[in-house]
């Protein structure tokens, strides 16, 4: 089985090569800031290259998974459709060819013939890429293929990819925007009960090299299924600059003095404003504001924060399920914000836990698979159960009977 989450890895890393190649290679930083000309769009480029971005690396997932275990690939469910329209009106399905040759014609058709940057991205998409982790690789679990979907959220954050800022200062660890809120996110969940079993998060642009002006990634992942719980540990973030490892995260990383509050939550820009009223009184001044649903999840992941917390439907499946199997092999999870909003926690019903096999009813296009009823993610259940408790304490009853 580690296997699978071995692979995933690799071509996570692989997709996170093709992201940074967009940003650091001429040909298609040029196609890039094609994408931040709104309204004086260069009219030769006819396909939206943030979308070409984000199919090729979702492609490149799926073809080297179908690769490896034939028959995954059906399973393998994301945000984008592979099909393009040129120029021409020649309607191109978008596939990663067996040779870079052939990938080069095939780019250059979605591309209308742009050689230069369809060669720089065959390039990339065709180099081997290795991945290795001790931790992983002790690792012996047999899970039957048959029962796994993956969802895969190919560019996560893509307007603080296409903006590209790259001299954002954290927040206590936390980049509240910037490249470093971009992240790849591959989540695998069982299709039969739609708790989720693995998840790869690969963050990019961590650190940027100031001579060269290349960038560095990290890559997060974490495996929970029938009793085996297994991660990654992520370097211990610097709260004064955010970018440099600093060792390994061991318990809470908080201090007891840093705040009076107990708890502190990464947020939305958007969040309601009920929300932000309810939050401040729970956390103080410890709220954060992110861009990216992957990349608050993973400050969650990272111990930057107790919860990542919202409360609107804007949030998709692919863009929770990796997330979520990292924090349940840590001993966490991801909830339903309205189911728990209003469960009575002396029922000792279980958590509602996010599933993924499931559409929502009377929704059509991407709504089927929205996070209906907002999320929590967290890292502890006792800890979420206070939070909870406090967090209603503090809301309209309206709000807590949505």
């Amino acid at each position: 089985m580690s296997d699978i989450l071995r692979e995933l890895l690799r071509v996570s890393e692989k997709a996170a090569n093709i992201a940074r190649a967009c940003r650091q290679q001429e040909a298609l930083f040029q196609l890039l800031i094609e994408e931040k000309k709104e309204g004086e769009k260069n009219k030769k480029f006819a396909v939206d290259f943030k979308t070409l971005a984000d199919v090729l690396v979702q492609e490149v997932i799926k073809q080297n998974m179908e690769n490896k275990f034939p028959g995954l690939e059906k399973t393998i469910l994301g945000e984008e459709s592979n099909e393009f329209t040129n120029e021409l009106g020649e309607k191109i399905t978008l596939r990663l060819c067996p040779t870079e040759k052939e990938t080069v014609e095939l780019l250059s058709k979605v591309l209308n013939g742009n050689t230069l940057a369809s060669e720089a991205l065959a390039r990339v998409v065709h180099q081997d890429v290795a991945f290795t982790d001790p931790t992983l690789d002790s690792l012996e679990i047999t899970i039957p293929h048959d029962i796994l979907g993956i969802w895969v959220d190919p560019i996560d954050s893509t307007y603080q990819y296409i903006k590209g800022s790259a001299d954002v200062k954290p927040n206590q660890g936390i980049f509240p925007s910037g490249l470093q809120c971009v992240t790849i996110l591959i989540g695998v969940y069982d299709i039969q009960t739609g708790v989720p079993l693995m998840g790869v998060i690969n963050q990019p642009f961590v650190s940027q090299d100031l001579n060269t002006l290349r960038w560095k990634g990290h890559c997060y992942w974490g495996l929970s299924y029938r009793g085996t719980n297994i991660y990654s540990r992520p370097p211990l973030i610097s709260k004064s600059n955010g970018s440099e490892p600093q060792g390994q995260l061991t318990g809470n990383t908080r201090s007891e003095a840093e705040s009076s509050h107990q708890f502190s939550a990464v947020i939305s820009t958007s969040e309601k404003e009920t929300m932000k009223a309810a939050l401040s009184r729970v956390c103080g001044d410890r709220i954060f504001r992110a861009a990216g649903a992957g990349y608050k999840s993973l400050c969650v992941v990272q111990g930057l924060v107790d919860v990542y917390i919202f409360s609107e439907d804007t949030t998709f499946k692919w863009d929770s399920c990796a997330a979520h199997a990292i924090l349940r092999a840590m001993g966490g999870g991801m909830v339903d914000l309205k189911e728990c909003l209003a469960r009575n926690p002396e029922t000792g019903l279980d958590l509602p836990q996010l599933v993924y096999h499931v559409e929502n009813v009377g929704t059509s296009g991407v709504d089927r698979w929205a996070n209906k009823g907002g999320l929590i993610a967290y890292r502890s259940s006792k800890q979420l159960e206070t939070f909870l408790s406090l967090l209603i304490q503090n809301l309209p009853p309206a709000d807590t009977h949505r």
